[in-house]
């Protein structure tokens, strides 16, 4: 790692102007609207331009050969002095290779691309409005308690289409920021050319999808909810690229390698894609100056590293399990090339800015992945927290309710490495993808079509299902980690998985759209669940249990299903029997004083039974009790759970 800082340091520049290349690279507006053309192709014989500035001629601009694998062309500006590729031109590059191929290629550095209604292939658009929008709010500074929504553009709409950035600004951003939600996670916002890869085989890298809208549009959607005080993460892939070679820089100069390595390496079985190169000085310029142009040019506030796993090891995880011994970490099985990568990236992005957040999709557990790198760690400031939502799933699958382990569940979300933060999370989009199920969907099945509604009883399916669900989602929130996780539409249940439109569905979007509009509808048990999920976030925003340190567990008693602890001041109780009901129960707490009723999932706001007196306040006995210096008595109805709050005499 030091080594490679030192020469990023000592080039032309230094690492400002090296991971600033999209400045350089592609084509750029020169001074006097002259055209700079910049690419990096070492395999290639020769490099043409053409497309509609030249009616597609194969042959009239060459490119100019430079040092190692550089070719550069300089287009003049026409007669009237104006760029001689007119704003949304399509280009294309022709490579001429060594076997004399010629291979039409989208730029690696392309701004902007797009794919006409019939076709299959991108085209590359030159983007170079007259009128470029200005974002004039800050961002905003990096939250002590994060609290993300994972969302996805395309379906954040109920309609059966590609919905748009401007949808999402207009109809989704004030839900987010209702919601209490300080964070948002974008994802597929890199251009892939199959829609239904969920974003994660990337064609071109620092184009915005075209498929929502402009440039433009979604430098507003990111202006706007800065405006509401939420930053704005970019899911970003670094771990590998689509193999699409006409659209994607798979064999870009006609080698195998190029930005990736030679198979057997430079290919994912599993994924059926490519892995890039970390140690070839001109990736390394791609992909950190990736990285600079979304928090410059859209002003992203940092990013979600996706497969970062698949990044450390050589094994990419596959086939391989992680008990947590340190063999497993340090060995010849790490790729220290990508782990180098890595630590650059972070140690870049918070020197340059000191609110980024960057979130690591590890399952691994590699130890120091959130330590910063001076300490020798790789600089992430979170992880997210992979096996609470299959410790969810597996529960609801294999286990009745009395068969619960409270022992299981409570490592399962304390189960971290201490001073490395978590994003622990219920459900992810992982979830909710056809094959799967969402936690209400294991919860309620087919009864969220037919017993939903408010004007009727609750049937004894939807009831253990709306109780269980908010349970499961504030026992998470409040003991899992550091900063919590909701992807899109999960926060009311939403009773429908994810599908996005393909061959075996008939190109269908009915499974790829997300029902807000149940949201809406007053007599629905959605609003409900969605009340809940407001208030469980507007609650931690107020006490601030996700920056505390982690939870002291006083209870987690099998017989009675019963998990009690409490973190930042703030009593956590839950009863998880489900029939079994319990009047003067002792818990123990830290603190004394009296104590109060401040969220409660059985009030009937939230679809609850309302069996408790909010009015009651609750006063410790300096009797010690589990573990705590005092103790006091509560009830607790049977599948419930109620958080008490100290209130100071």
């Amino acid at each position: 790692f030091l080594k490679r800082l030192s020469q990023l340091e000592e080039a032309e520049g230094g690492f400002d102007q090296f991971t600033r290349s999209y400045k350089t690279f592609g084509v750029q507006r020169q001074p006097d609207n002259s055209l700079l053309f910049k690419e990096w192709a070492p395999a290639a014989e020769a490099l043409f331009l053409t497309g509609d500035f030249n009616e597609w001629n194969k042959f009239s601009h060459p490119y100019t050969k430079k040092e190692y694998g550089k070719w550069e062309l300089i287009l003049p500006p026409k007669h009237d002095k104006s760029p001689a590729v007119d704003h949304r031109t399509k280009l294309k590059v022709v490579v001429h290779t060594a076997e004399g191929d010629r291979l039409y290629r989208i730029s690696p550095w392309a701004k902007y691309v797009t794919r006409e209604e019939k076709s299959v292939i991108y085209d590359w658009v030159h983007w170079d409005p007259p009128e470029q929008y200005t974002q004039i709010h800050p961002r905003p500074k990096k939250p002590t308690s994060l609290r993300i929504y994972e969302a996805h553009v395309g379906i954040a709409s109920p309609e059966g289409k590609v919905a748009s950035y401007d949808n999402f600004t207009t109809n989704v951003l004030p839900r987010i920021k209702e919601l209490g939600y300080n964070c948002i996670q974008l994802m597929a916002i890199m251009e892939h050319a199959y829609y239904a890869s969920f974003g994660y085989q990337i064609t071109s890298f620092f184009a915005a999808s075209s498929r929502y809208g402009t440039p433009e549009e979604l430098k507003r959607l990111i202006d706007v909810a800065h405006s509401m005080g939420i930053m704005v993460l970019l899911d970003v892939v670094h771990s590998h690229a689509s193999k699409n070679t006409e659209d994607g820089l798979n064999r870009f100069d006609g080698s195998d390698s190029c930005f990736f390595h030679s198979p057997p390496r430079g290919e994912h079985s599993l994924w059926d894609s490519r892995l890039f190169n970390y140690s070839s000085w001109e990736v390394l310029r791609f992909l950190l100056s990736n990285l600079r142009w979304w928090m410059e040019e859209y002003r992203f506030d940092g990013f979600r590293f996706d497969g970062v796993t698949s990044m450390l090891y050589h094994h990419h995880g596959i086939g391989t399990g992680f008990s947590g011994d340190y063999s497993e970490y340090f060995g010849l099985q790490v790729d220290e090339d990508s782990l180098v990568y890595l630590m650059l990236a972070n140690h870049i992005l918070h020197f340059l800015y000191p609110d980024c957040i960057t979130v690591a999709e590890d399952v691994s557990g590699m130890p120091a992945l959130c330590r910063r790198v001076e300490e020798g760690g790789l600089g992430f400031d979170y992880r997210l927290a992979m096996a609470i939502p299959d410790k969810w799933i597996q529960i609801l699958k294999e286990f009745k309710d009395e068969d619960w382990d409270m022992g299981n569940i409570v490592f399962t979300l304390t189960n971290r490495r201490y001073g490395e933060k978590c994003i622990a999370y219920a459900e992810s989009h992982d979830q909710a993808l056809v094959g799967d199920k969402t936690l209400a969907f294991w919860l309620m099945d087919k009864e969220m079509y037919s017993n939903m509604s408010s004007l009727i009883p609750m049937s004894p399916v939807i009831d253990r299902g709306i109780q269980l669900h908010k349970m499961i989602r504030l026992l998470t929130h409040g003991l899992g980690g550091e900063g919590y996780l909701n992807f899109i539409g999960n926060e009311f249940g939403h009773p429908e998985w994810l599908d996005f439109p393909r061959e075996g569905n008939n190109q269908s979007y009915h499974y790829a759209r997300r029902q807000f509009n149940l949201v809406d509808m007053d007599h629905l048990r959605y609003r409900q669940l969605y009340a809940f999920d407001r208030d469980m976030n507007w609650t931690e925003d107020k006490y601030g249990w996700l920056a505390a340190p982690p939870a002291f567990v006083s209870a987690k008693h099998e017989g009675d299903k019963v998990v009690v602890f409490d973190r930042a001041n703030v009593l956590f109780i839950f009863n998880f029997h489900p029939t079994q009901s319990f009047q003067g129960y002792r818990v123990g707490v830290e603190v004394p004083g009296k104590y109060k009723i401040k969220l409660d999932s059985d009030e009937t706001l939230y679809g609850g039974h309302g069996r408790l007196d909010h009015n009651t306040e609750f006063f410790t006995e300096e009797q010690p009790y589990n573990g705590r210096s005092y103790s006091m008595l509560v009830n607790i109805p049977p599948i419930r759970n109620v958080i008490k709050q100290l209130s100071a005499y």
